[in-house]
């Protein structure tokens, strides 16, 4: 893996239209340590929905900002990292060759790859685009969380290493797609239910499985 880190961003939690939210990430320089929970001095506004242990830090590939432009040519804030909220922004990876449960060291940081994410209406304030989460959600550009294995000091440089690949199959592009695709085939989700998943997204898929249906994203997305 020939990926590196572009930048290191931490916010704190500020007004954000009829919310609060700490989205609004900004780079800082220098070594940034990374404990459990995140980024020392990062912060979220709902622990809830954002952030702990399976969310602890969100990677987001700079690759991408250029598709965004050309989607909304002009946009401030896509002239640097951290429109999305991003506290790590990567080059040389994204959705479609990173796995879940990979485990990647960056500084003396082990991480290991907990989930994607499923974008909320949040984006939709932050941009001023009524339909911001759906359009993250419907391209896969979605970004991943990490869960924090080994403590440590990170920086912006810094290589991102892959240490392990338990489920090469298993992309976090691939399972974003079975989310997007409202997919309920059995024969989908029973392999899916086998990987070392998330809590939320256990209950999410078993809830397809069993019922046949899939969750309402009305709230999240609006």
């Amino acid at each position: 893996m020939m990926a590196s880190l572009l930048a290191v961003l931490t916010g704190s939690v500020r007004p954000l239209g009829r919310t609060t939210s700490g989205i609004d990430k900004k780079s800082v320089s220098g070594p940034r340590r990374v404990e459990q929970m995140g980024l020392v001095g990062d912060s979220q506004a709902d622990r809830r929905v954002h952030g702990g242990i399976d969310k602890a830090v969100h990677c987001y590939p700079w690759t991408h900002y250029e598709f965004w432009r050309q989607r909304l040519p002009g946009h401030a804030l896509l002239q640097e990292p951290g429109a999305f909220g991003e506290n790590l922004s990567v080059e040389g990876m994204d959705e479609q060759g990173v796995c879940i449960a990979d485990r990647l060291r960056v500084g003396s940081v082990v991480f290991e790859v907990s989930q994607g994410r499923q974008p909320c209406f949040k984006l939709n304030l932050r941009f001023g685009v009524k339909d911001m989460a759906a359009q993250v959600q419907e391209t896969l550009r979605a970004g991943w969380y990490l869960r924090v294995l080994e403590p440590g000091v990170l920086s912006a440089g810094d290589r991102v290493e892959l240490l392990d690949r338990p489920h090469p199959e298993w992309t976090i592009a691939r399972i974003l797609t079975v989310i997007r695709d409202r997919e309920v085939n059995p024969a989908i989700l029973d392999p899916l239910l086998h990987l070392p998943l998330p809590s939320s997204w256990r209950r999410m898929f078993e809830r397809r499985l069993h019922s046949s249906e899939v969750e309402d994203w009305s709230r999240r997305l609006g």
